[in-house]
């Protein structure tokens, strides 16, 4: 029951004691009025409207008469269908932001949020666990690099390795392109797209992959005296090469692999994708992310 439908429930059960000490002479109209809070003459006029039609002459007509800004069924119904049809697999704010962009959508994102809950279309996301302090961002591009990869079913069937490489101060992607399997080939790829589009940077970030790192023991620590390929080109050309320990420590493209894996593969099967080929026309999607 909404606030006002219960609040207004209340109203009319404090006003049928009033009304029955009133009619019994405990009470006058004035006594009675006071403790509903309300002047004799409305009183008087609930007792008419009671007496006449009974608790239902005293309930509010307004409440239940439909919002006058309400959205037409038609067009809470298409927007349905869209989302169960065109854009199935779509999260609620990609799928919105294609409702503004192709269909000449007006509505609000919260508003199209509760209209898919209320329907049962989209469940209901549990409430997220106690906030968890992050690592502050670097204070200008270029003095920290992530670069890391992440596979996944992109399109129905194939797995293929996604490399990114991102700046840690704006999260901004210099770098993004498929490849079959992540390796050195595709780290140093990924790097010379990045150094020709901005020049060099100060730091690289990346997980203990063993193209970045030689690593004795699994899950130790890696051995800086014993460089990669990848490592021994990034000394030459003055950038530190920054290994991570644990899954949190790569947070940044971590949250953006979780962010790209809830969208990408959507867009590839909007696009009609079947290829790898194909995919790489749709790397402009990435400034979006």
């Amino acid at each position: 029951m909404k606030p006002t439908n219960l609040l207004r429930s209340i109203k009319i059960m404090q006003f049928e004691k009033m009304y029955d000490n009133w009619a019994c002479g405990r009470l006058n109209a004035e006594e009675a009025a006071e403790l509903l809070g309300m002047s004799s003459r409305n009183f008087r006029r609930w007792c008419r409207a009671y007496e006449a039609e009974g608790a239902e002459g005293l309930a509010d007509k307004r409440l239940e008469a439909p919002s006058n800004r309400a959205a037409p069924v038609d067009e809470v119904t298409q927007m349905l269908s869209l989302f169960e049809t065109t854009y199935s697999g779509f999260n609620i704010k990609h799928f919105h932001e294609y409702l503004l962009m192709q269909h000449n959508f007006s509505r609000s994102y919260n508003w199209t949020r509760n209209q898919l809950h209320n329907a049962g279309v989209v469940v209901k996301k549990k409430k997220r666990g106690p906030y968890k302090k992050r690592r502050e961002r670097k204070p200008m591009p270029g003095m920290m690099l992530h670069q890391d990869g992440s596979s996944h079913e992109w399109i129905t069937g194939c797995f293929w390795d996604l490399i990114i490489t991102l700046d840690d101060a704006n999260s901004e992607i210099y770098s993004g392109f498929f490849v079959e399997e992540e390796g050195t080939i595709s780290t140093f790829r990924g790097l010379k797209e990045v150094i020709l589009k901005k020049g060099l940077f100060c730091s690289l970030y990346t997980d203990r992959g063993s193209h970045y790192w030689h690593t004795p023991e699994v899950g130790g620590k890696v051995n800086k005296e014993n460089v990669t390929q990848v490592h021994r080109a990034l000394k030459h050309l003055g950038i530190e090469l920054i290994p991570a320990y644990s899954p949190e420590a790569r947070g940044r493209s971590e949250r953006m692999f979780g962010t790209i894996q809830g969208r990408l593969p959507q867009e590839l099967k909007l696009a009609g994708v079947k290829t790898m080929e194909e995919a790489k026309s749709l790397f402009k999607i990435f400034s979006r992310y």
